[in-house]
């Protein structure tokens, strides 16, 4: 026996001796320990060709989280030195948020800007083939290390759309994703905002972009929040603040159903109390659904689009002795009135569908963002 497979086999050992003391030799739990000792032991002796042994344990350790959620993963020290990279705003791939739906990966949302958004991939499509390889049966980690490579190689996905018979495919060229997060401008009288992600300087940029457009006369506000597949939970409390005056905006409870958190906000609103609309779609997700979630039902916003993603569980993160990490998820977010987004979604108050010909947000095709401007003016 290699020392790698010595080693492994020793901490199985030890584990369950330790579990011995306090078990019985029938519990289920040592039974299924010393099953796992033995098929690395097998695994060693009988299987057809060599292996990366430590891709074989990182991939046990994976599927374990994968079985309890999609969003639940084991990061080896690589990817989530990737991790902390993203969150701040730049990264590198096809750019698109991806969650895993029935053992396929779905895109939650192509990110405005980045060649998935321009080579057509749209919210709610299905990959099931990522080149020349069928996704069914990857883990979520699979896909995006396959997804991922140098800048300006191109990689072709193959995908499946509700209501579209047959495949769709895209080749697609490799770029650095640099996410330009918050954008304004008045549009007949109306400030728009468009808010792209939640990163570390998305609330910054939001106020920035008030005051820019501050000193012209604004009837209204409108904050576009579809593709908007969320991010850092302090961004979204922040940027629910810069609307509201007080009260509860979301609160998280974990599996100790008397440890719940809530956050409040602070008074705040930045526009005076003036009519908003917030735009959603299958595309918002995460914090996207906190923030209109807690605006609705504090009826500071109405809520105009299609019913949002549904994303609504907390992921910790959760530093290994490997420099690796665990996203593990830990808790579920509620809104002010009780509701779990998880799962659900947010539903708009308007429910208008997005014009399926040629549609392109922020455009003259934008039929959503026409009705919302229509709205505004009316009122």
């Amino acid at each position: 026996m290699n020392l790698f497979f010595r080693q492994i086999y020793s901490i199985c050992l030890v584990f369950i001796l330790i579990t011995h003391v306090n078990a019985n030799p029938n519990d289920k739990l040592y039974q299924k320990l010393d099953l796992f000792s033995d098929v690395l032991d097998t695994l060693k002796k009988e299987y057809v060709d060599d292996v990366k042994q430590d891709e074989v344990i990182d991939s046990a350790i994976n599927g374990m989280l994968q079985s309890l959620d999609p969003y639940s993963s084991y990061m080896s020290p690589e990817a989530f030195q990737n991790m902390s990279r993203d969150t701040k705003g730049e990264f590198g791939g096809l750019g698109i948020e991806i969650t895993m739906e029935s053992g396929l990966v779905k895109i939650i949302t192509p990110i405005e800007g980045t060649p998935a958004d321009k080579a057509g991939v749209q919210a709610g499509d299905y990959i099931v083939k990522i080149g020349n390889k069928q996704v069914k049966g990857m883990t979520l980690l699979d896909a995006v290390k396959l997804m991922r490579g140098k800048v300006g190689t191109s990689l072709e996905i193959t995908v499946r759309r509700p209501e579209v018979e047959g495949e769709i495919k895209f080749t697609i060229t490799r770029a650095v994703i640099k996410i330009r997060e918050v954008s304004a401008e008045v549009k007949d009288s109306i400030g728009y905002i468009r808010l792209r992600a939640f990163n570390e300087q998305s609330h910054n940029q939001l106020i920035k972009q008030l005051k820019k457009i501050s000193n012209k006369k604004v009837e209204g506000y409108i904050l576009d929040l579809r593709n908007n597949p969320g991010g850092l939970l302090s961004q979204a409390i922040k940027i629910t603040e810069t609307f509201l005056d007080g009260g509860e905006i979301v609160s998280t409870r974990g599996r100790d159903k008397n440890d719940i958190r809530i956050f409040n906000a602070k008074k705040g609103d930045k526009i005076n109390n003036k009519p908003l609309i917030i735009l959603i779609n299958q595309g918002s997700a995460s914090a996207s659904e906190i923030v209109s979630g807690a605006l609705k039902d504090h009826k500071r916003a109405i809520l105009l689009g299609e019913k949002s993603f549904g994303k609504g569980s907390v992921q910790s993160i959760i530093p290994l002795k490997n420099r690796g990490g665990l996203r593990l998820t830990t808790a579920k977010y509620y809104l002010p009135s009780g509701e779990s987004i998880h799962e659900k979604g947010v539903e708009p108050d308007i429910t208008v569908k997005r014009n399926k010909n040629d549609f392109k947000i922020n455009t003259k095709t934008d039929n959503q963002l026409n009705y919302a401007i229509n709205l505004l003016k009316a009122s």
